[in-house]
């Protein structure tokens, strides 16, 4: 006598898609490209893993006999949502998972579940975080994380203890998000780890609103669990980058401009950017002149109402990443901050010292 379970279509869906998002397709062992279902009374849960990132969800169903089986990830997600809503029986014995919701009935293989890992326990203290600021911090700060696997450590974000609370920072080496969450104390004094940005990327889509986040961080694992939902990732290991040396003290130029007018002005602006071409920003006592020319297509033309001070000066910069930066800025205003058209440029939010964006121009001729 195996599992047997029934419950509702899209409660099996949603959990299936979110453990699935951690199951690997390329060219790993084949419990890894399963689910792990997992049924105990009317508690089934489902697992998805590729050993670094572990992605476990919860759903109540209306259990009949307990047990363990695992299933190919990417089959059983599709066989289930082509299912009509409603009911869906699921019962596995040995050799098969049998899927019913009528008229469709479908028998899948089961994958051997004694292989699939177990979740590590990390061994350090759990901690309970505001779940809303903590998605808010990782929306400012994962987006500057690099996804390139040839440099590891910058695709972590940088998690450390800072005076009076957690700092999160990322950086690709061409621009670097700075986050302050104050108040919030999870790591003791000096100490910082490194979590993958991809598990924070699938942290941020499970956390809902108004729920609590419970982190637990050990030396090599970490674990989040909000909901239903438990998130566990390997940490990266090796020296972030020493980020404090690239933020320059003092920015003798200071534009400041209303955030929505200079984020539809750069969308607009971007589309004559082709071919990686950047757009200038030239910056004057009479406010703010966007620019974008591409050669053999066109160009673009916008001037924003800005207020600045120093020295006339153009800068350069990637268009999608000033963007990031400025909607991860937030507010009502922000400023930019630069030095000369080669120094990296600081965006921050009108009166909100949590969060700094510092840009790397591009040279132009």
């Amino acid at each position: 006598m195996g599992m047997k379970f029934r419950c509702e279509r899209d409660v099996l869906v949603e959990a299936l898609g979110a453990a699935g998002r951690a199951v690997t397709t390329r060219g790993a062992l084949p419990v890894l490209q399963g689910v792990h279902l997992e049924l105990s009374g009317d508690r089934l849960r489902v697992t998805g893993s590729d050993l670094d990132l572990t992605i476990s969800v919860t759903a109540t169903v209306a259990g009949n006999s307990d047990g363990v089986a695992v299933l190919p990830a990417k089959l059983v997600t599709d066989v289930v949502r082509s299912l009509r809503p409603g009911a869906v029986d699921v019962s596995v014995d040995d050799d098969d998972a049998r899927i019913v919701a009528a008229p469709s009935e479908f028998a899948i293989r089961v994958v051997p579940a004694d292989d699939f890992p177990q979740l590590p326990e990390p061994d350090g203290d759990a901690v309970t975080l505001d779940a809303a600021a903590f998605r808010e911090a990782l929306r400012q700060v994962v987006p500057a994380a690099s996804s390139d696997d040839a440099r590891p450590i910058l695709t972590g974000v940088l998690m450390a203890a800072e005076a009076d609370g957690l700092r999160l920072v990322a950086t690709d080496s061409y621009r670097l998000a700075v986050r302050d969450l104050p108040g919030t104390s999870v790591l003791g004094e000096g100490q910082h780890v490194l979590v993958p940005s991809r598990a924070l990327t699938e942290l941020g889509r499970v956390i809902g609103d108004g729920t609590d986040l419970t982190l637990r961080l050990g030396d090599r694992d970490a674990r989040f669990e909000v909901g239903d939902v438990t998130v566990a990732t390997r940490l990266i290991e090796g020296d972030f980058p020493n980020y404090r040396g690239l933020i320059p003290q003092n920015h003798p130029n200071r534009l400041t401009v209303p955030r929505d007018d200079l984020l539809e002005a750069v969308k607009r602006v971007r589309l004559l950017a082709q071919e990686s071409t950047p757009v200038r920003l030239a910056m004057s006592a009479d406010g703010l002149e966007l620019v974008a020319v591409t050669q053999d297509i066109g160009q673009a033309h916008e001037s924003v109402p800005a207020r600045y001070e120093g020295t006339d000066l153009t800068v350069a910069f990637n268009p999608e990443y000033l963007l990031d930066g400025i909607e991860a800025a937030g507010g009502d205003e922000i400023t930019l901050e630069t030095v000369d058209e080669l120094k990296p440029a600081l965006i921050r939010s009108v009166g909100d010292d949590s969060y700094l964006y510092l840009l790397m121009p591009v040279r132009v001729s």
